[in-house]
């Protein structure tokens, strides 16, 4: 075990060449994301944990590989597992590991323009912003702890002006509840994530996204985020919001064949499919495990497969947990949500891999249909490849999308 995961760290050490007739993406910084797709050292550490086995035994044979891009690997925010989410830097990693589509989740500013944040209130643990002079432009300006209470604060997208926004500095993705200053606030990361690439990372329009997307060669699925404030916001209607996210790949000349957009809400979707038909074509419903619900039991299902369906949606995305179950063996298994859905005609799209760290105490929210069974990181391929195999996703999110450009890869997906 421990020889192959060396070799396999051997290996992606290497300088990775990218077959010649490959196209040769090149991004304004001078890095060339299809000669230098690299899986580094985690899918060989994954794999050095499974379990003896077939599936084991073919990723290890894999091992000699040379890394090509795919769309099964979609980069959840970048590669936030190292790098800041929904950063220049982070979508360079995403893109130099392998994935063929990138995500930008889409929120807007005071003045209506869209950025890259994962949600319309995360700029007090994703930025800088507290220890800023903006912060008291904050909708919640930070308090903090004291006894019997957290420290807290609430800021937002649409609390700035894009020049506003553009100037705060973005960080991993934390706080510490236990912060009496706005310094110590800034803290809180956990420790299996890592600051080490804080330093000058860049914040992300929307538009700026779509430019480095394509120029690193990769495809593009942006989340319409569920705004926190009340539509219509200064005029600007949720119809809005949803129409001028799609009108910035028409103006960038993006083919709708190349973008996924996606939402919670399914008003949005159905918004794509009747307004702009070619891209809601292949806009994703975004489903989450919501209290009461059971994987293996229909009555807790809030979704009608059919009927959506016959509204023209096409591709569901479903939370990892919904996906999971555990099988007759004590080893994971397909759900008969994701198999009823499949049934149906949906093509289902997984998130999110890797989000939870560690699996040696099990896999926390996104593993909870499966928590009793998961004790090693290598159950995230065994995890994999249920998804892949008997469910038959079309992709899937990780934070570090190494590891499934690696899966698939070895898989010929």
């Amino acid at each position: 075990m421990t020889r192959a995961f060396l070799l396999g760290t051997a290996l992606a050490c290497l300088p990775l060449a990218a077959a010649a007739e490959q196209h040769q993406s090149m991004d304004d910084s001078g890095m060339n994301y299809s000669a230098g797709l690299s899986y580094g050292p985690r899918p060989f550490f994954l794999i050095s944990k499974m379990e003896d086995g077939p599936l084991k035994d073919e990723l290890t044979q894999c091992m000699g590989q040379t890394p090509e891009r795919t769309t099964f690997s979609i980069g959840h925010r970048g590669a936030p597992l190292m790098f800041p989410e929904h950063t220049v830097e982070s979508n360079h990693a995403a893109a130099g590991q392998g994935a063929g589509v990138l995500e930008c989740d889409v929120a807007f500013t005071a003045d209506q323009e869209l950025v890259c944040r994962h949600a319309q209130n995360d700029l007090h643990t994703t930025t800088d912003i507290v220890v800023t002079d903006l912060a008291e432009k904050c909708s919640t300006p930070f308090e903090p702890a004291s006894e019997g209470s957290d420290a807290t604060a609430e800021c937002r997208t649409s609390d700035l002006t894009l020049d506003e926004f553009k100037t705060l500095s973005p960080k991993m993705d934390a706080s510490n509840p236990q912060a009496t200053t706005a310094e110590e606030y800034l803290g809180g990361v956990a420790d299996w994530r890592t600051t080490l690439y804080d330093n000058d990372a860049t914040l992300m329009t929307h538009a700026e996204s779509i430019a480095l997307f394509d120029a690193m060669g990769a495809d593009f699925t942006p989340e319409l985020k569920t705004p926190v404030v009340d539509m219509p916001y200064e005029g600007f209607s949720q119809e809005d919001y949803a129409q001028k996210m799609i009108d910035e790949y028409k103006d960038a000349g993006i083919d709708p064949s190349r973008v996924w957009p996606q939402s919670f809400l399914l008003d949005d979707v159905l918004y794509w499919i009747e307004n702009e038909p070619e891209f809601g074509a292949q806009a994703v419903f975004l489903v989450e495990w919501t209290d009461g619900f059971d994987e293996q039991d229909s009555e807790t299902w809030q979704e009608d497969f059919a009927a959506l369906k016959e509204q023209g949606v096409n591709y569901l995305a479903p939370s990892l947990n919904m996906m999971m179950t555990v099988g007759e063996n004590d080893e994971i298994a397909a759900s008969e949500y994701a198999m009823a859905a499949k049934d149906a005609g949906l093509e289902l799209i997984a998130w999110t891999l890797e989000r939870s760290g560690p699996l040696a105490e099990g896999g926390g929210w996104y593993f909870q249909s499966v928590n009793d069974i998961v004790d090693s990181d290598g159950d995230y391929y065994e995890a994999l490849d249920v998804l892949a195999q008997d469910v038959g996703v079309r992709g899937v999110f990780s934070d570090w999308p190494a590891t499934v450009t690696y899966y698939a890869n070895c898989k010929g997906l």
